[in-house]
């Protein structure tokens, strides 16, 4: 009778091993094995931090979309990729707490300005004031004090120049690159 031989099973750790090789390498198909090893991990932190199944799911997609495309960065010998995985979840999940915030901020914003406008106004025009408030407040202040005034205030060029002692022409680059800032940044993506 002949004895077999039967190979030892792997360690757990060298299967971890092999698979941050193989998705550090870029194959395709190490991102399932990562994502059936460790899925439950992150769903699990996520669903913990925001207490909401749907965006728990959300930010789970996200980490592991980021663990796809920001392989190049992992490095094996700073820590496993568990750990890796877990950092990159708990930046997602600050990152669905903060969008969280801006929603509730906004929605409370546009509920606010919803009472205070006139009865005639749309709740589409009162989410766009906000919005547009929201992005003036990023522009660099020249620009925004010339649109402010050109717009709030309807005042021509010539006029702003006059009240803020600018050049007419630095009063019109003010505009037109603060309203090509505003158009880049409030149209709908995907537009040109």
């Amino acid at each position: 009778m002949t004895e077999k031989t039967v190979a030892a099973p792997a360690r757990p750790e060298r299967l971890d091993e092999d698979l941050a090789e193989r998705l550090a390498r870029g194959e395709e198909e190490a991102v399932a094995g990562v994502y059936a090893r460790w899925g439950a991990l992150v769903h699990g932190l996520a669903l913990r931090a925001l207490g909401d199944p749907g965006e728990a799911e959300d930010v789970t997609q996200q980490v592991f979309f980021a663990a796809w495309h920001g392989r190049a960065g992992y490095r094996p010998e700073r820590g496993p990729l568990s750990a890796w995985l877990v950092g990159i979840t708990r930046r997602k999940i600050a990152d669905a707490l903060a969008a969280r915030t801006r929603r509730a901020e906004l929605a409370a914003r546009a509920e606010r300005e919803r009472h205070a406008a006139p009865a005639a106004s749309r709740p589409e025009d009162v989410l766009d004031r906000v919005c547009v408030g929201d992005e003036m407040a990023l522009l660099p202040e020249a620009q925004r004090v010339v649109l402010r005034m050109a717009f709030y205030d309807d005042l021509s060029q010539a006029q702003i120049a006059r009240r803020t002692g600018l050049p007419l022409g630095t009063v019109k680059s003010h505009a037109r690159r603060g309203l090509h800032r505003l158009r880049r940044r409030l149209a709908p993506p995907g537009a040109s």
